[in-house]
């Protein structure tokens, strides 16, 4: 519900750049890339075959916002009633105390397999 109401309000632009007929380039949230020469547009005369479009879409405006005081009294019984209901649903575990979690084995100064000869076949 919230992408929803997100994408309905987003406005962008869309520019369009055409060289002639020709679609040359096109970019949304930024300019579109032109084909013309800087060197003929410092010029006096223009090319007439550059050609820009720009479209405005936009969002949705007017939103209406809800307050809890809105609602009718049957419809803030059931809400609070949900809230508090899924809310004390899930409830964390409790801590769990793990005796060796700080122990450290000791350290093997030889390997008593080697040592006595017996390996595990």
């Amino acid at each position: 519900m919230a992408w929803l109401v997100l994408l309905s309000t987003i406005t962008f632009t869309l520019e369009k750049h055409f060289c002639g007929d020709v679609l040359i380039d096109t970019a949304i949230f930024s300019k579109a890339e032109s084909c013309c020469n800087l060197e003929v547009l410092a010029m006096a005369e223009k090319k007439s075959c550059c050609k820009e479009e720009v479209e405005v879409i936009r969002g949705q405006d007017s939103l209406k916002k809800a307050i809890f005081e809105d609602l009718h009294n049957d419809q803030q019984i059931v809400l609070v009633t949900f809230y508090y209901s899924y809310y004390n649903l899930f409830e964390g575990l409790p801590v769990q105390f793990i005796p060796h979690k700080n122990y450290s084995p000791p350290l093997l100064v030889t390997d008593i397999q080697i040592l006595d000869q017996v390996f595990i076949i």
